[in-house]
């Protein structure tokens, strides 16, 4: 059993080290995202102007007029004194090609008060790299690793870290049993030296969990790779499944929820998109959403104000958001009160409620408040950068011990050949 378990730990942690070494490190940094954005790129967020907020949707509309090939898909309502609005934009499709046009820019900031563009850029470009566009690779390559459109869809990339997070979710199990003590071991201490046998199960188990730093380069390397994944293993599992369950949400993670508990279904998941180069036109626009959410939202007793729009193209479905300018991200990350209408119709198709709903909603909406770490807010967020830093070494320290176990069976079967060639030589030379 332990034989089978070490090769599987050895090859599920190869197959996985390269891409942990670059989600752990960029994870690291995206926990202050939006904090670095801001720092590095004054330009686009700050603003000097004073006044009166004009209206987001009349600022949408100019968007559109000034851009006709964009349409604007999200922005908020409550700019915080001195910063810009900003609206994401999607593309419109090209009807000479039936394929989107590339407009070269998804955000655009603007004065909240005089109204007037002061920038835009492509969030998660590829190439290339600028101050503007840093952060967002980086989140980007974080989740997807910027692998590109293939055969109609650009989910390939969160499918492959989808499925590489599983595999380290089971990987997680089998490196806490490796540590265990083993049961062979202690027969054999029992016959070399009897005393050492009467330790107990957690005495021989406690070295697992200590870093001997004057042990020599590779004790210490092997050290780290033990200790510290046992003193974070609770982390290390909340990280990997919460991974598997982000970007494998549709194809997996919902399906099983609703095998297993039961799931209140969102809107989404009630509706198949329409694919990429597809959206659906809208028959409502903004103005009329705005109207239709807020006397939805009075009806339900909710006092916050209107706080963002968000168009979902390939779902035709609007959500509307309800927060204050100093709401964030909301309820420990897992987001505002939220109203979902039908594009078309103006249907009202249900709400979303912050850590309301059956135990498995519940469980579901933590999912990135706990992977993000915010759902402890900034003591959470710090913790989240650390374990980056931790995943990243960890992987490397289990490459550094399986190069260095595999040379070592290099170098003894090499001698073991020597000396098979030597012995059968003076063999040969001693029958003749």
């Amino acid at each position: 059993m332990r034989s089978f378990m070490t090769l599987a730990h050895r090859y599920m942690g190869l197959t996985t080290a390269l891409f942990l070494v670059i989600t752990g490190l960029t994870g690291a940094i995206i926990s202050w995202d939006h904090e670095l954005d801001e720092w590095l790129n004054p330009h686009l967020n700050e603003v000097t102007s004073v006044g009166e907020s004009q209206s987001p949707i009349r600022l949408a509309r100019t968007i559109e007029e000034t851009y006709p090939n964009v349409q604007v898909t999200y922005f908020e309502f409550h700019p915080e004194p001195g910063h810009s609005l900003s609206f994401w934009v999607e593309p419109r499709v090209n009807p000479e090609t039936g394929h989107l046009y590339e407009p070269g820019f998804n955000q655009v900031y603007m004065d909240p008060v005089s109204g007037e563009i002061i920038g835009k850029r492509e969030w998660g470009a590829v190439w290339p790299i600028t101050r503007e566009t840093f952060m967002s690779f980086l989140y980007k390559l974080h989740y997807s690793l910027h692998i590109p459109e293939m055969g109609g869809t650009d989910h390939w990339g969160l499918w492959l870290l989808g499925i590489i997070a599983l595999i380290w979710t089971f990987d997680c199990f089998v490196g806490f049993y490796l540590t265990l003590p083993r049961r062979l071991a202690k027969r054999r201490a029992a016959r070399a030296e009897p005393n050492r046998a009467k330790k107990g199960w957690w005495q021989r188990w406690a070295p697992a969990w200590k870093v001997r730093a004057k042990a020599g380069s590779a004790r210490l390397n092997y050290d780290l790779h033990r200790a510290f994944s046992l003193w974070t293993w609770g982390l290390l599992f909340i990280i990997a499944f919460t991974a598997f369950s982000l970007n494998l949400y549709r194809e997996v993670f919902y399906p099983l929820m609703t095998t297993v508990s039961d799931v209140t279904p969102t809107p989404f998941d009630s509706r198949t998109p329409s694919g990429h180069d597809n959206p659906v036109i809208p028959t409502l626009n903004f103005t009329q959403v705005a109207d239709v959410a807020q006397k939805e939202a009075a009806s339900l007793g909710w006092n916050e104000p209107l706080g963002s729009l968000w168009y979902a193209r390939e779902f035709g479905l609007y959500r509307a958001e309800f927060f204050t300018a100093e709401g964030g991200h909301g309820a420990g990350g897992v987001g505002h009160k939220g109203l979902y209408f039908d594009g078309h119709t103006g249907k009202y198709e249900g709400d979303f409620i912050p850590w309301e709903g059956t135990a498995a909603d519940i469980f579901v909406q933590a999912q990135f408040p706990l992977h993000s770490g915010r759902i402890l807010g900034l003591p959470g967020r710090i913790l989240i950068s650390i374990m980056g830093v931790i995943i990243a070494m960890l992987s490397v320290t289990g490459v550094i011990i399986w190069w260095r176990k595999s040379r070592a069976r290099t170098s003894a079967e090499r001698k073991s050949h020597v000396s098979e060639a030597r012995a059968q030589s003076g063999k040969l030379a001693s029958d003749h």
